[in-house]
């Protein structure tokens, strides 16, 4: 992170997290003047999904995927996107990543044909975080500052999740 910034081989962070998706049982009642909203404890549990998060820490950009689940299929796409779309003209991404383990090069090859999976592990050069030292990734820091400003209440699919995110990307980037 300490590097000059290099738009020839940038540094991006990446993580995930799992979402557990509620729904209200009853409808909250809004506020009103002198009584405060009120919400009732209970909920549906309406299932779960994933959040993936790139974050380029020298342009203060961020990248967000809301999805079903995190198998390295789904990993091998956020890298393939980040490559051929968001840094098309990098010479190498240096990706930062904990060791999860489809955080792999490995997982391209699961992914992709071989020629296109070795195409994009060329691109990469893989950075992983110490096994018990995950919270050194950038991305750690931006997906909890993600669930604290957006994920804090009852989200009941992952379609509002991903209208949210959406939004807050929008609002954080432009800052």
């Amino acid at each position: 992170y300490a590097e000059e910034p290099d738009p020839a081989r940038p540094v991006v962070c990446l993580d995930e997290r799992p979402l557990v998706l509620h729904a209200h049982v009853r409808p909250p009642v809004p506020p009103a003047p002198g009584v405060p909203a009120r919400e009732d404890y209970e909920y549906k549990r309406c299932g779960t999904g994933c959040l993936a998060l790139a974050f380029d820490p020298h342009r203060g950009w961020r990248h967000a995927w809301v999805g079903e689940r995190r198998t390295a299929i789904d990993f091998a796409g956020w890298l393939k996107e980040l490559a051929d779309d968001h840094y098309p003209d990098a010479a190498v991404i240096r990706l930062v990543t904990d060791n999860l383990n489809t955080h792999g090069p490995g997982a391209l090859y699961e992914a992709f044909p071989a020629a296109e999976a070795r195409r994009l592990a060329r691109r990469f050069e893989w950075h992983y975080t110490p096994k018990h030292g995950s919270w050194l990734n950038m991305a750690e820091i931006e997906l909890s500052v993600l669930a604290d400003q957006c994920l804090d209440r009852r989200l009941p699919d992952l379609a509002t999740v991903a209208r949210e995110v959406a939004a807050w990307q929008e609002r954080r980037n432009a800052a």
